[in-house]
């Protein structure tokens, strides 16, 4: 699920999940929603669709003709595009946290157990601060040899892993409270006999 058109896919089988929709819809909600760096091009948007077609995942219905145009194809998720969605929200490993996975995945989260949203998190966390403890090494070895914009350039990356770092914590933090039985939520209270 790592690659490109694998969250593409998964992108489109989530926002089908919640309706059907025509092409033109389909990559407005998908750049609107997950805010990829580039605009997505239906140059990319249906040979996914068409694969997916293909793979049983989803079917395509003419819609209705408006005002002498040809009509819009409407998509629609399968049972088995709603099971192979399910399964694919359930993975855990490493592809669920990386930069161009875990955006898509966490839009999601509502359709995620709550044991693997927080692998996920844990491992999204790791991620950044290992990309933390790398933009530091790298600030720390180039000080001297690079110029104003460079140093600018690695201060915003280190600041923005440690925000995302930040966030994180606060989100696993927030699902482990979740987790814990109603009795563990608060701490008993003195003269209570829990």
């Amino acid at each position: 699920m790592g690659n490109r058109s694998g969250v593409l896919e998964l992108a489109v089988l989530g926002l089908l999940h919640e309706a059907p929709m025509h092409g033109y819809e389909l990559r407005k909600r998908v750049n609107a929603q997950f805010g990829w760096g580039r605009v997505l091009s239906f140059g990319s948007l249906y040979p996914c669709l068409k694969a997916m077609l293909r793979n049983g995942l989803i079917t395509a219905d003419p819609g209705t003709p408006e005002s002498g145009r040809r009509p819009k194809i409407v998509y629609t998720i399968t049972a088995d595009g709603k099971d192979y969605f399910a399964h694919a929200m359930h993975e855990a490993g490493p592809s669920a946290w990386e930069d161009d996975t875990f955006g898509v995945r966490f839009s999601f989260f509502g359709r995620t157990d709550p044991a693997t949203r927080l692998r996920i998190l844990e491992g999204r966390k790791a991620r950044m601060e290992e990309r933390l403890a790398n933009f530091r090494a790298a600030m720390s070895r180039t000080a001297e040899r690079v110029d104003a914009y460079t140093l600018e350039l690695q201060r915003h990356g280190l600041e923005s892993a440690e925000r995302e770092v930040r966030w994180l914590n606060e989100l696993i933090d927030g699902e482990r409270r979740q987790q814990r039985p109603p009795d563990q939520h608060h701490p008993p209270t003195q003269g209570d006999s829990r």
